[in-house]
């Protein structure tokens, strides 16, 4: 309730506001206040709880935005607004759970994508001043075993965004203790991977891995060659790979070094995000926005999405919040969602 601006005690009822707050007047000086309602988990939003999971969910699935306006009759510019205000809390989220996380190899990428206009849209200006615009990627990060993506980034493919990416992915690992890599008690002294990395060949990775993990990693590059990969809208053909340890990775472990499951997030997250689709009228107006939709994605993906076992019994393995020991149990949408917001 916001304080009256008297300090008299005789009051009386003085209508509504536009958004139906009860308001009060002193009978003595004529002072007005409002006595505001508590807010829900959607903040000042208006639109009923039930309907706005339902919206989340219908995004979630690969919905566009148009779409799920007209299944739910909410407007537009409020799926984004709800959006912009999940999809930060969800950031908020996986920043205070994702710490301190045991891992044992990463596989990192980047994925294109744009915001506003393709960069060839972009004028002079733009290019020189603007960085939330033209060609966006999204860096993003799985680990092999647990499925689990402890971070992601967007914004260019720099060497500098790479640096960023990495350090932001160590801070959330759990290292050793600068004594157990010490020479005490007769024995020799030594560092101990905590992580295996593998990247593509952005020249980027090798100086960023270097930064953020010293000598506490083994790491490795993939390249992989492909056929016809010139020709439009037609798949390409791999047609051999060039692996190379850069760090712990001898001769014989190179075959370790691999980039193909966060590939397949890849494909996940084009599929689950229409923004992302390819060869369609979807694309993300604000970098904000866009943010906001992946860490919802990201949210729902690490603690609702099971992926499959391999081969063809159709099981289900765990969330990979559950195989990275976040978690005890499967969480539903309305789990997350209380968790995100109701805290």
């Amino acid at each position: 309730m916001i304080a009256p601006a008297c300090k008299h005690d005789q009051t009386k009822r003085h209508g509504r506001d536009r958004n139906g707050n009860q308001r009060f007047r002193c009978i003595l000086c004529g002072k007005t206040w409002t006595e505001k309602k508590p807010q829900g988990p959607l903040g000042p939003m208006r639109i009923p709880v039930e309907k706005a999971k339902l919206a989340l969910q219908l995004l979630l699935e690969g919905n566009s935005i148009r779409s799920t306006e007209r299944i739910t009759h909410i407007h537009r510019d409020t799926i984004c607004r709800l959006i912009v205000r999940f999809g930060e809390a969800c950031r908020d989220f996986l920043d205070e759970r994702m710490q301190g996380l045991t891992l044992t190899h990463l596989q990192f990428d980047e994925q294109w994508t744009f915001v506003a206009k393709k960069q060839a849209r972009l004028t002079i200006t733009e290019r020189e001043n603007r960085g939330d615009i033209g060609d966006i990627y999204l860096w993003t990060c799985v680990d092999r075993k647990t499925k689990l993506m402890p971070s992601f980034m967007l914004g260019k493919r720099s060497a500098n965004n790479a640096r960023r990416f990495m350090v932001d992915v160590a801070g959330r690992l759990t290292f050793p203790s600068a004594h157990d890599s010490d020479a005490h008690a007769y024995q020799q002294g030594g560092y101990t991977p905590v992580i295996q990395i593998s990247t593509d060949g952005f020249k980027g990775y090798p100086e960023a891995v270097d930064l953020a993990f010293g000598p506490y990693v083994k790491y490795g590059t993939i390249i992989k060659d492909y056929r016809n990969a010139s020709i439009i809208y037609t798949p390409s053909e791999m047609v051999g790979t060039q692996r190379k340890g850069y760090r712990g990775i001898s001769k014989r472990q190179e075959w370790t070094i691999c980039t193909s499951h966060v590939e397949r997030l890849n494909g996940t997250q084009r599929l689950f995000l229409k923004r992302l689709n390819r060869l369609t009228l979807c694309f993300s107006k604000k970098l904000r926005n866009l943010e906001a939709a992946f860490a919802m994605f990201a949210a729902y993906y690490n603690f609702c999405w099971r992926t499959r076992k391999p081969g063809n019994s159709g099981g289900k393995r765990p969330t990979a919040a559950m195989m990275a020991k976040l978690t005890d149990h499967l969480w539903g949408f309305d789990e997350l969602f209380d968790a995100v917001l109701v805290r």
